[in-house]
């Protein structure tokens, strides 16, 4: 089961939102894309949704276009969030889920597995505005998932969520991943990304400026970090031939390097001079590929 997206252009009027974009989204995968605001992400979901029709190219669902007929095979959570803040959180979901065309039995046994499983079973019969914020994120990710999509869109999920609920929809996110569900998720939080998402996608002025498997992005930057800690000075590493960067930190530096040669020559220049308490070669972060790409785009 694959989501694909051939070559896809969408305009409002002489303004270009997207400007072809080819994704394969596959099964029991979760797919990162990312951008600042005003890329196209957005612009993007709406499209496979079917709210939006590509100006051109071409959007299916395994081998067939996406119109009301496979709304039903596909989840949403927007970054805005549409809960009802009168409503009992199990009326919401009957509602809900008999747009999805769910019966009511099967509506309120999801509802209840999903309330236990965020050890929050009593919600059942509360209103919405009665819930924090990060519960009603909650509420809303049930809604998202109540009739077990296929493809899960989650656009910025974890926003504005404490630590500890950040958790535990990661954590339900992931299990739905594992059970086959194919997920589409943007966040501007890289971190989340680099943890959850094997391949990725980054837009600028909708078009994609770095795309493909994380780990062969990650590979394929070239640049590295460099991280040391030591109780001696470090600050003639500033002057390594293949040290980009170079910060002072509390317990010794941290620096990017162009290529694997160049932290050789730090691990040489540090050895014998002091107890060195760390030293470590990293591939780079998301962010720091972010970063430098949009900066590109940006130049």
């Amino acid at each position: 089961m694959t989501l694909q997206i051939n070559d896809v252009v969408k305009t409002f009027g002489d303004f270009t939102a997207v400007n072809h974009i080819n994704l394969e989204i596959p099964e029991k995968q979760m797919f990162g894309l990312l951008g600042s605001n005003g890329a196209g992400k957005t612009t993007t979901f709406r499209m496979i949704l079917g709210l939006l029709e590509p100006t051109e190219g071409t959007i299916t669902w395994q081998g067939e276009p996406i119109n009301y007929a496979t709304s039903d095979v596909i989840g949403y959570l927007p970054e805005e969030r549409g809960l009802y803040p009168k409503l009992k959180v199990r009326d919401q979901m009957l509602y809900l889920g008999r747009l999805r065309g769910m019966k009511k039995g099967d509506i309120l046994e999801e509802l209840a597995k999903w309330l236990d499983q965020f050890g929050v079973p009593e919600y059942m019969d509360k209103k919405v505005e009665e819930l924090s914020k990060g519960n009603q994120q909650k509420i809303q990710f049930i809604a998202a998932v109540i009739h077990r999509p296929k493809l899960l869109i989650l656009d910025e999920p974890f926003s504005g969520l404490d630590p500890v609920n950040v958790e535990v929809l990661k954590s339900a996110v992931v299990s739905l991943k594992e059970q086959g569900t194919s997920i589409l998720f943007s966040s501007h939080r890289m971190e989340h990304v680099e943890e959850l998402c094997e391949h990725v996608c980054i837009l600028y002025r909708g078009e994609p400026v770095v795309h493909g498997a994380l780990t062969e992005i990650k590979r394929s930057f070239g640049k590295k970090n460099v991280v040391v800690h030591a109780d001696f000075d470090l600050s003639d590493l500033e002057q390594v031939p293949g040290v980009v960067t170079f910060r002072k930190t509390s317990q010794g530096a941290e620096m990017v390097v162009d290529d694997e040669a160049a932290s050789q020559a730090i691990f040489n220049e540090v050895s014998g001079k002091g107890f060195v308490s760390k030293f470590e070669l990293e591939e780079p972060s998301l962010n720091d590929i972010f970063i430098e790409k949009v900066g590109e785009a940006y130049a």
